[in-house]
């Protein structure tokens, strides 16, 4: 009689080799991994959303004689009328502005919208409803970091090219000489010029961001793409399709972290919150009196504007820092009365402001 410990190191050898040549069948049988399978899968019924779009403008040389120039990137359709998503700098400065469609025909279009803040916009074509397959849309919000992800574009003008890769990280916002954005997603699949605009797909098919920038010191890919995640496209396409841009609230201020340290060196009432460092005259902010700062100090190794306001609520909903009252702040709209508890000075106060309608960049 063998002993059952053997008998089950026996059996697990068995599930072990049962496994292995399972796997190996499959892989026999199809030539592919079930990894592989689900990329080709997803490439086939999404690759023909993805557009190219050649953007041709005019410079002039020393001679102020007209000198023609183009440039391309990558869009995705987003509506059978022929509403198409891309970034904004994929459009910028065009004189004229050509969509490939899968099939090679190309059109003429138009620009609808664009948003410098988030580096989105939307072009429309008058191509037939059955030329263009619209993209599904997934949600950005739930993303983590290690998710399986693809991207179609046209790097270099080589049409509808996959790459693949994970979530790197998911970040509030990257800041570089180069490049200042808020929330994107962070990703190691291969991103090159001509990719910005195209579509960040996951494992089910749907897009959950449009690749826009690359960190990069030799010009090429190396591994550090950046997309904007869908949930903030959807929440500015309404505005980009009808108004052209996007409304975002304003307040009229520029504020700074109150920490401890300097609370405690300027001996301030509170130790958080968010210090009103500058104000815009005209403003919704100077219009309601706000306070802004009126004098520089160096504390540690930081400089800051001091004698100003300290915002500590608005509509009674406290925070910690000036990232996140501008947080609480991007979720209203233009027009909105606010509520801001403040202290100026020792003196404990509210204010009601009336937000307008930010600047637009030009």
């Amino acid at each position: 009689m063998r002993h059952p410990i053997h008998r089950r190191f026996d059996l697990l050898r068995h599930i072990a080799l049962f496994t292995l040549v399972f796997f190996f069948f499959i892989r026999s049988a199809h030539g592919l991994t079930p990894d592989e399978e689900n990329t080709i899968k997803i490439y086939e019924q999404v690759n023909a959303s993805v557009i190219n779009i050649t953007n041709i403008a005019v410079n002039y040389d020393f001679f102020l004689n007209p000198v023609p120039s183009q440039a391309s990137g990558s869009g995705s359709i987003i509506s059978k009328r022929g509403h198409i998503l891309t970034n904004t700098h994929v459009v910028k400065g065009s004189e004229r502005l050509i969509v490939t469609l899968a099939d090679g025909s190309k059109w003429p279009a138009k620009l609808i919208g664009s948003d410098p803040v988030t580096d989105l916009a939307v072009i429309k074509i008058e191509a037939p409803a059955q030329l263009l397959t619209v993209i599904p849309m997934g949600h950005s919000a739930q993303l983590r970091t290690g998710q399986k992800v693809l991207a179609i574009g046209n790097p270099f003008g080589l049409e509808r090219t996959l790459t693949t890769g994970i979530v790197s990280a998911i970040r509030k916002g990257i800041k570089t000489d180069e490049l200042e954005m808020e929330e994107v997603i962070q990703i190691d699949a291969a991103i090159n010029p001509g990719n910005s605009g195209g579509p960040l797909i996951d494992s089910e098919g749907k897009m959950i961001g449009i690749n826009t920038a690359i960190f990069t010191p030799s010009g090429g890919s190396v591994g550090i793409g950046f997309a904007v995640p869908i949930d903030t496209a959807k929440n500015i396409l309404s505005d980009l399709m009808t108004k052209g841009y996007v409304a975002y609230p304003w307040l009229g201020i520029e504020t700074q972290t109150l920490i401890p340290e300097v609370a405690q060196v300027l001996s301030l009432p509170v130790n958080r919150g968010a210090m009103v460092a500058r104000i815009s005259r005209g403003g919704p902010a100077h219009r309601a009196g706000i306070h802004g700062g009126s004098k520089r100090v160096e504390i540690g190794n930081a400089i800051f504007v001091i004698g100003g306001d300290i915002i500590v609520a608005i509509d009674g909903m406290p925070f910690n820092t000036a990232q996140a009252f501008h947080e609480i702040l991007k979720t209203k709209k233009p027009g909105d009365q606010i509520k801001l508890t403040l202290w100026r000075a020792k003196k404990k106060m509210t204010l009601v402001v009336q937000l307008g309608e930010r600047p637009r960049q030009k």
